[in-house]
């Protein structure tokens, strides 16, 4: 049976050859629309999510503020701060914490044998490294805790900051002045992408221990505090916790907002994941509708096909061919003209999408529209709009072949 569906098939292509070529020619370039466009919508969603991650992989910011509301007989307007001895009580009493790390901030001066400059300085624990993306380059590494326990003056910079202290690119090991205090350079911070920052890019960063920080600088309270949950589930278990322990310490309402306000990077994530399946849908709708337009044009030549053979369908519905046979033979050539056009678009886009990792863009736009990606879900999805849009154009054109009335298909010339 499937041979003679494959012949029949053939015979028809002979005869619309142009026609069925164009048609071929349309799918494949509605497959390459689709596969293509997903792509680079994933490779983008991708780009915007390790931006996202680049400023707080998965973390919340927990910032003092003031109270909006009287509680208990103090008034309103009074200024919530953390201090350190909060880090151990949130280690302590809340279990789905996994990292955090106290955070003090400042402006500074640096200076080395080469240059000067101003820079945003923290004070910040071991865990810093993984809770904001600040990962060493080769041959440096991270604050570690000897460094936090013993107060050592020590300091992990960002590659801009590094590249203009220390022009001929040895700064891991050497001695700069900070405020006039000398620091050993321990590592110099990798490239990576940020969307998300405060008081400038890390890129320009300057860390040191927050022992260290609390001891040269003696400050009273923290800037501000870093969580990460054991789950991002926890999120906002956690955020109610911190409020209702601050709150009972600090004597403020639990409900009281505006005491202590977050910077949410867990929430920021569950947004922009819907921003990317919205561009997904987008990018997909566009696709879609070109392979749509392609379908018509199969209907069409599957028309044309069962007007010309209304005379043999007659035949074969005389010498007793049931409509079941004559609307699969039609349908599964409408199908195979979508699997033909589908399958060289498919291997056309893939092309293009490795061609494109291939050659390694970086810098400029390619940093923010990232790399391609070719997903199992665009090709699951692909194959089967291709098979309904075979389907459809192929049911109508084989309904109406299996209408035809025996008779008076004989008679049509």
């Amino acid at each position: 049976m499937w041979i003679n569906l494959i012949k029949e098939f053939m015979q028809d292509l002979r005869k619309q050859k142009l026609r069925t070529s164009l048609t071929i020619i349309a799918i494949c370039w509605g497959t390459i629309a689709v596969i293509a466009l997903l792509a680079f919508g994933e490779g983008l969603n991708r780009q915007l999510l390790s931006g996202l991650r680049g400023g707080g992989n998965q973390i919340m910011v927990f910032y003092g503020g003031q109270t909006s509301q009287s509680f208990e007989g103090l008034d309103a307007g009074r200024r919530i701060r953390f201090a350190e001895e909060d880090v151990d009580l949130f280690r302590r009493s809340i279990p789905q914490i996994e990292s955090i790390s106290a955070q003090y901030g400042r402006s500074v001066s640096l200076k080395s044998d080469y240059a000067t400059t101003n820079t945003y300085m923290e004070g910040v624990d071991v865990p810093f490294e993984d809770m904001r993306s600040m990962y060493p380059v080769a041959g440096g590494r991270f604050l570690n805790a000897r460094d936090v326990a013993e107060q050592r003056r020590v300091v992990f910079l960002g590659p801009a900051v590094a590249k203009q202290l220390f022009p001929n690119g040895n700064a891991i090991g050497n001695r700069l002045m900070i405020d006039n205090n000398p620091y050993t350079v321990v590592g110099v911070m990798q490239e990576k992408m940020q969307m998300a920052m405060s008081n400038g890019p890390d890129s320009r960063r300057a860390v040191i221990p927050h022992s260290t920080f609390r001891q040269t600088y003696n400050h009273a309270f923290l800037g501000s505090l870093l969580i990460r949950p054991a789950n991002p589930e926890y999120q906002k278990r956690i955020e109610h916790q911190v409020r209702e322990i601050m709150a009972r310490k600090y004597r403020f309402h639990p409900d009281d907002k505006q005491a202590i306000n977050v910077w949410d990077f867990i929430e920021a994530e569950r947004i922009q994941a819907q921003i990317g399946l919205g561009i997904k849908i987008f990018l997909f709708s566009v696709g879609f509708f070109t392979l749509l337009i392609a379908g018509v044009g199969v209907a069409n030549i599957m028309y044309v096909v069962v007007k010309e053979r209304t005379r043999e369908i007659g035949v074969k519905k005389a010498i007793g061919a049931q409509n079941r046979h004559i609307i699969s033979q039609f349908i599964f050539e409408a199908l195979f003209i979508c699997m033909i056009g589908g399958s060289i678009g498919v291997l056309i886009a893939a092309g293009i999408v490795t061609g494109v990792q291939g050659l390694g863009l970086e810098g400029g736009v390619a940093d923010f529209l990232g790399n391609p990606v070719l997903s199992a879900d665009a090709m699951i999805m692909t194959t089967g709009v291709l098979t309904m849009i075979g389907l459809a154009a192929g049911v109508f054109p084989a309904r109406r072949a299996a209408l035809v009335n025996p008779v008076e298909s004989l008679r049509y010339e």
